[in-house]
């Protein structure tokens, strides 16, 4: 009862296109069948977010049409039309066999949203922004007028004696540059201030509509994303028919399932925990930054997460057999046949109706540009007439060049083929198979057709023999020669097996592609822009300690559902989702390594005694009601147990002192004795008891003739569960204080080294 896409419609509303069933490869545009099929609204229900991508399910209801053609709507732009799966919800008798994505675009009587009315404002601020700059550097370019005024004598002749500076003028030019550049330099500063704020208000409202959902239409041309399905009945392949008896009955309603795959959604994990002091267990709520623009809001959705990738392979790989002996040709691939001969003949007829005429136009009307898409023009019979075909007149050894054919009117009969033609293969070639999926087809390679399908013919260039090439010019290079297919049999592609979105080229096409089918051209540039700004998702800088979910979840893949529906806006920000509470077991511990800082810090030995892991991001520490710290959560395997640093505890106190005395032993005195003590003091001031790990650290050799003898008082480390990782040597004491209690512990440890040598940076050390 599931169904796949299999291919996708685009077309724009109110424009004629292609007639035909949907699902029928070269169907395009707004007509047909598909295009009065009934129509259902649907409500997003669920979304799995994995680690790039989101996988939505969408819930359709409403009574089976009497053609069993359903056009479900809501979909986003952005959505992968290979990703789309359709099904039927309970055992209702009716099941899904075509599920294809259409397009269509319709212009907006009134542009509204919340985008168009904050574009309206940034395209005003962005005016008033433009003005502002303009007055300032009018006020400039008059600053500088202003300031470069300079007194200029008159011109003296040649007998005039020198006169005398006035110098009364040159001061009351003086004061009057400098009042006229005072009362400029205010006004400057005024038009500058009122440019920073023109410049605030400009990048805000920048921000405001970078960050607004991209679910309402930014543009006066509304787009509408619907999947076309067909129904039928479970126990046959006929549709749901109308007849007398199914007018007569009621409509069964049925429910169904769409599910599709989107790009541009991100997550992280987030944690909160909260503990009170003296208790063995703690809540640690797992929460989700999620981020996304898709093109449509999640609203009241039940959102899932996962750190699988949802664009990973899934194709099996193929181990092929080894064979020793002749060689043996390797299989066809299925659904696959060679074209045809004479194929390239039927369309001469065609080409030999000569140039097409120009339509008659209104007086002033523009002519139509090229691949505009305009309507063909109609000759006097009512016919679409054809695009000019060129036919180069043939050259011969001597005389005159052999006129070409007259062209004929379209419509007339071709003539006769010559002998040997291939018009007689014309009929063997479009004679139907006994095979139920006549009018689907499997691409291929270039030279092959599919298999099962009469009327569908393969994209690939037609061979030598079947289209004869065209003389070239005299005096011209000859072209070079095609390039030889790749040996064995053909190897079609994945898009190029999609019968359903495969388009026959019609008989304007080049000669290499007319009566063949080829895949329909993937490329939308609107699409492709959704698409675009969806994958700009990926590049948002992460939250404070926040990683992301495929780097820590390692070689595994784990899923947390969320306990509540959740909004996530697609404005392409972070939003917290809390996904639920998790158990852990919590204990306080207090760690403190005195021969590098004689500070104890307060420690969470964390244990995860879910099935499920817990996977490395930021977490708030909230102890007693009060909020702690924001630190970092390591990435927690199911059973495994860490520990989170929770900064110093002022409360308790260390002292350590150390005792290095040198001696020598042995019948000659050739043992050099370093004899190293150490004395640490604990002084618990906090009102509850505490257990404190002391770490210290015993040098650790690989020489001979080098001993190191421990004195009693310290372990080894153990590792707990908690997979830390120590340094040799590494020696711990773990010390009961109750509260305002104190300790003194000793240690020390003797190096025996010969008499002739000495330790790398001296014996005498802490």
């Amino acid at each position: 009862m599931t169904a796949d896409a299999a291919g996708t419609t685009t077309g724009v509303a109110g424009t004629s296109g292609s007639t035909g069933v949907a699902g029928v490869a070269g169907t395009t545009g707004s007509t047909g069948t598909s295009g009065t099929a009934s129509t259902w609204g649907s409500a997003l229900d669920s979304v799995v977010v994995y680690a790039q991508g989101a996988l939505c399910r969408r819930l359709a209801r409403g009574p089976v049409p009497s053609d069993g053609r359903v056009r479900v709507t809501g979909l986003p732009r952005s959505l992968d039309p290979g990703s789309l799966r359709a099904r039927v919800l309970g055992a209702s008798g009716i099941r899904v066999t075509e599920a294809r994505v259409e397009v269509e675009a319709e212009p907006l009587g009134t542009a509204s949203g919340v985008p168009e009315g904050l574009r309206r404002e940034v395209e005003r601020l962005r005016d008033a922004y433009a003005a502002a700059e303009g007055r300032r550097d009018r006020q400039q370019r008059l600053i500088a007028e202003v300031g470069g005024l300079r007194p200029v004598p008159p011109a003296r002749k040649r007998d005039d004696p020198h006169r005398r500076t006035p110098v009364d003028a040159w001061l009351e030019l003086a004061d009057f540059v400098d009042a006229r550049l005072t009362g400029l330099h205010a006004r400057l500063a005024e038009l500058e201030e009122e440019l920073l704020r023109a410049e605030h208000e400009l990048s805000v409202a920048t921000d405001r509509l970078a960050r607004a959902s991209s679910a309402t239409p930014s543009t006066h041309v509304e787009t509408t994303v619907s999947a076309v399905l067909t129904l039928v009945e479970a126990d046959g392949d006929a549709e749901v028919e109308g007849g007398a008896q199914g007018e007569a009955a009621p409509r069964p309603e049925v429910e169904l399932e769409l599910e599709y795959g989107v790009p541009g959604a991100v997550w992280v994990p987030a944690y909160r925990l909260t503990h009170r002091q003296g208790d063995g267990t703690g809540r640690l709520v797992l929460r989700a930054s999620v981020a996304q623009r898709t093109g449509e809001d999640w609203t009241g959705v039940r959102i899932a997460l996962a750190t699988a990738d949802l664009r990973r392979r899934t194709d099996l790989p193929k181990l092929r057999s080894i064979r020793i002996g002749r060689r043996q040709a390797a299989p066809a691939p299925s659904g696959w046949r060679e074209p045809p001969a004479g194929l390239a003949d039927l369309f001469a007829g065609y080409a030999a109706a000569g140039p097409r005429p120009l339509a008659p136009r209104a007086p002033g009307a523009a002519a139509p540009a090229a691949g505009s898409g305009s309507p063909l023009p109609v000759a006097a019979g009512g016919g679409f007439v054809p695009d000019p075909v060129p036919l180069p007149a043939p050259l011969t050894s001597g005389g005159p060049p052999i006129p070409p054919p007259a062209p004929q009117a379209y419509g007339a009969p071709p003539p006769p083929p010559a002998p040997g033609g291939g018009y007689g293969s014309a009929p063997e070639a479009f004679r139907r198979e006994a095979s139920p999926d006549f009018a689907r087809r499997s691409p291929a390679q270039p030279g092959g057709m599919p298999r099962g399908g009469g009327q569908s013919f393969a994209g690939a260039p037609a061979p030598a023999a079947m289209a004869p090439a065209a003389p070239a010019p005299l005096g011209a290079a000859p072209a070079p020669p095609p390039p030889p297919p790749p040996p064995g049999p053909p190897r079609p592609s994945g898009d190029e097996l999609d019968y359903a979105a495969l388009v026959l080229s019609g008989p304007d096409e080049p000669s290499a592609r007319r009566g063949r089918l080829f895949p329909a051209s993937p490329f939308d540039a609107v699409a492709a822009e959704h698409r675009r700004r969806a994958d700009a998702v990926a590049s948002l800088p992460l939250p404070g300690h926040a990683v992301r979910p495929r780097e820590s979840a390692g070689s595994f893949d784990h899923r947390f559902d969320a306990a509540a529906r959740a909004d996530v806006p697609s404005d392409g920000t972070w939003h917290t989702v809390t996904v639920g509470e998790i158990p852990v077991g919590l204990r306080t511990e207090y760690l403190c390594v005195p021969s590098v800082e004689q500070t104890v810090y307060a420690t969470l030995v964390l244990s995860n005694a879910t099935d499920q892991a817990l996977l490395a991001g930021p977490v708030e520490v909230t102890v007693d009601d009060d909020f702690l710290l924001t630190t970092a959560l390591p990435t927690l395997a199911p059973g495994g147990v860490r520990r989170v640093g929770l900064g110093p505890a002022e409360g308790i106190r260390v002292t350590r002192r150390t005792h290095l005395n040198e001696s020598t032993a042995g019948l000659r005195n050739n043992i050099t004795v370093l004899d190293h003590r150490v004395h640490v003091e604990l002084a618990n001031g906090l009102a509850r008891p505490a257990t404190v790990e002391i770490r210290e650290r015993v040098p650790v050799t690989s020489e001979a003739d080098v001993r190191i003898e421990e004195r009693a008082g310290w372990t080894a480390p153990e590792d707990g569960g908690t997979s830390e990782q120590h340094a040799p040597g590494t020696r711990v004491w773990r010390v009961d204080l109750p509260a305002g209690g104190t300790a003194a512990l000793d240690g020390g440890y003797e190096i025996r080294i010969p008499a002739g040598k000495a330790l790398v940076g001296g014996n005498r050390r802490s």
